[in-house]
């Protein structure tokens, strides 16, 4: 059986953790976006400074040099919906963590409207109630490109794909029932 390849984290925690400052915007990101941890939080943070650290070394270097790195930074982020189409490389460079944030399959759920609050979103993903194209997805920072987003929905064999289910029917009547301060007047 052989003995299994040993685990490693896959984040940088901050350089300074107990400015103020860093902890606050932590605990609004962690508060907007309902991750279990910080450690969530400085895996995608760690992505992205991987990503604007590639793209500053590229930079650098001469364009006939550069050209293939740039291509596979680029097109990655494009398929993740992360950049728009048109976007160069200095575009990596405004990149933020909210950007990456906000690809991921439990936000996604949250918009689309299948789940009323970003917790039950987690909650539901968790669960295995939601799938992309079919396959149910048990991961809720799982980075869903442009392609699968239309794909997603409730699993085949979820109690949730009946309309009459107790859930969806609150899910349903949520936004009736919130009013714009706008509107109410």
């Amino acid at each position: 059986m052989g003995d299994p390849k040993k685990q490693r984290k896959k984040f940088e925690t901050p350089r300074f953790p107990w400015r103020s400052d860093v902890l606050q915007e932590e605990l609004k990101l962690i508060g907007q976006y309902a991750l279990r941890n910080k450690h969530e939080l400085w895996r995608h943070e760690t992505m992205l400074s991987k990503f604007r650290g590639n793209a500053r070394s590229l930079i650098g270097k001469a364009p006939e040099e550069r050209k293939k790195m740039e291509d596979a930074i680029l097109s990655r982020l494009k398929k993740f919906g992360i950049l728009d189409e048109t976007a160069v490389l200095d575009n990596v460079l405004d990149l933020t963590v909210e950007d990456i944030l906000e690809r991921r399959l439990q936000t996604i759920v949250f918009r689309k409207g299948l789940a009323k609050t970003m917790h039950q979103a987690r909650q539901l993903i968790t669960h295995g109630h939601i799938a992309i194209g079919g396959q149910r997805i048990t991961i809720p920072g799982y980075l869903v490109t442009k392609e699968k987003e239309n794909q997603i929905a409730y699993a085949p064999k979820s109690s949730l794909t009946n309309v009459n289910h107790p859930l969806r029917q609150t899910i349903v009547a949520a936004p009736a029932t919130e009013m714009r301060p706008e509107e109410s007047k």
